[in-house]
């Protein structure tokens, strides 16, 4: 059976990019589909879509949202998508190529083949690989994950990446329900939860180029939810239990997190018994 890869590709005011990146993607020699979930973009973004649909229909979806309702609802609703549908692999992906969509063929054999739960595009992993921000934003991010590994223990370099594959079991065993936040502190509470259920991460290095065109949506309201927000998850991850992995991939192989091309990573990480504490 060939299994089927879903990308959600959460969009607001992508025009400049959409169309390429739809291209890009159906190119790969694997038979990826696509939905994007539009939060009503004014700049004709789903019109687009729309227009690409009629030459892919059975790959290109569209989900329309009556207004920007944020980054994580965007995947939350995705997710849903997904399950009901029965995907087996679940992407997350920026819409305006700073995620190579090349790299989406290492992530799916970092869990296809590999046997991971959750592969990470990564781009701490191997020192810092970024282009084209200013030394200001890298900071910013680099020092967050820093801040998050020592608040939640997490043994992951790149806590905010928002590159990622998910096997279905993963998105079938959280609550999606309970996650609560939008932007960057989403992306840290989906992974906070994977690993705190017992799933196997890996770490996939990439390179992250910002974006060319159109307007990064990125603000410091977006920044203080992770900040504060992580101190108010690893408190609440005090008083709750976690379930083990949902037909997991490799379920009898729960106690160790690995990252790329590192043989002693295992030694640094805590087992999974410990983390379920």
């Amino acid at each position: 059976m060939i299994d089927r890869n879903l990308i959600i590709i959460p969009t607001y005011q992508e025009s400049e990019n959409i169309s390429d990146l739809i291209e890009a993607i159906f190119r790969l020699e694997l038979p990826f589909e696509v939905l994007i979930v539009d939060d009503n973009s004014s700049d004709g973004t789903a019109q687009i879509v729309k227009i690409k649909q009629e030459i892919y229909p059975e790959r290109l979806h569209l989900m329309q949202r009556p207004k920007k309702m944020g980054l994580g609802t965007a995947y939350i609703d995705g997710f849903k998508y997904a399950l009901e549908k029965d995907y087996d692999y679940i992407y997350e992906m920026d819409a305006d190529f700073s995620h190579d969509p090349e790299d989406l063929i290492r992530l799916y054999v970092a869990c296809k083949k590999e046997g991971y739960d959750l592969a990470i595009g990564s781009r701490y992993v191997k020192g810092v690989n970024v282009v084209n921000w200013p030394m200001g934003r890298i900071l910013m991010s680099y020092c967050a994950s820093i801040y998050v590994r020592l608040i939640t223990g997490i043994p992951i370099f790149d806590t905010t990446a928002g590159f990622k594959c998910y096997h279905k079991s993963v998105l079938k065993t959280i609550d999606l329900e309970a996650l609560r936040f939008l932007g960057y502190a989403f992306q840290i509470e989906m992974k906070f939860n994977t690993w705190k259920c017992g799933f196997k991460i890996k770490e996939v290095d990439v390179v992250f180029t910002d974006r060319r065109k159109g307007t990064s949506k990125m603000s410091s309201g977006i920044f203080k939810e992770a900040i504060f927000g992580v101190l108010e998850m690893k408190i609440r991850s005090l008083f709750k239990k976690y379930e083990p992995p949902y037909l997991s991939i490799e379920s009898d192989s729960l106690d160790r997190l690995d990252t790329a091309d590192d043989t002693n990573w295992n030694k640094k990480t805590q087992t999974y018994q410990q983390a379920s504490e």
